[in-house]
């Protein structure tokens, strides 16, 4: 069994992987040379052409519970008596707060690194490409974060691509190209 550490640098590793196959096939532009860096630094570094760039890998999963739950982890009490509380609340609705809170708490850090990108993984399976996809101009992004971009993978495999959350013509660029 994997400790908790080695599990989440495997799922940042999948999710950077993932996410330069997707913006590589999408823009046509090289990304390579995937690492993972000590905590000063965003989790990964790759390559953008020949521009050094750092990823900042996170994945929503909604709440703490939601993701026990997606990962497969043992299910208890308080555990059970939260996921039946959240069934309460609208889907998108409990989208938007957890992609806001997600972005606040990454927002919060400083890296060392001049050019960070933060890259969120959609874990939940009840979200789809399509709510996400409403969801950037609704979004609280704070005023100062480190993130010259922000992305969301919108499902765990890649298969629903990706949706560009800030800065936002880039995510109306998006919307339009669809039109």
């Amino acid at each position: 069994m994997k400790s908790s550490i080695e599990e989440k640098i495997a799922l940042e590793h999948q999710a950077a992987k993932l996410f330069m196959r997707l913006y590589q096939h999408k823009f046509g532009v090289k990304m390579r040379h995937i690492w993972h860096n000590e905590p000063a630094k965003p989790d990964v570094s790759c390559y953008l052409e020949q521009q050094k760039l750092d990823l900042e890998i996170a994945h929503l999963y909604g709440s703490e519970a939601e993701a026990m739950k997606i990962l497969g982890r043992e299910l208890k009490g308080g555990t059970l008596e939260a996921l039946q509380s959240l069934e309460q609340w609208p889907v998108a609705e409990r989208l938007l707060q957890a992609l806001d809170k997600l972005i606040s708490n990454k927002a919060q850090k400083s890296y060392d690194s001049d050019k960070v990108w933060l890259v969120i993984r959609n874990a939940h399976p009840d979200w789809h490409a399509q709510e996400l996809e409403q969801t950037p101009h609704l979004l609280q992004i704070p005023p100062k974060h480190p993130f010259e971009q922000i992305w969301l993978v919108a499902d765990m495999t890649g298969q629903a691509g990706l949706v560009p959350l800030y800065p936002l013509p880039l995510a109306n660029n998006q919307k339009e190209q669809k039109l």
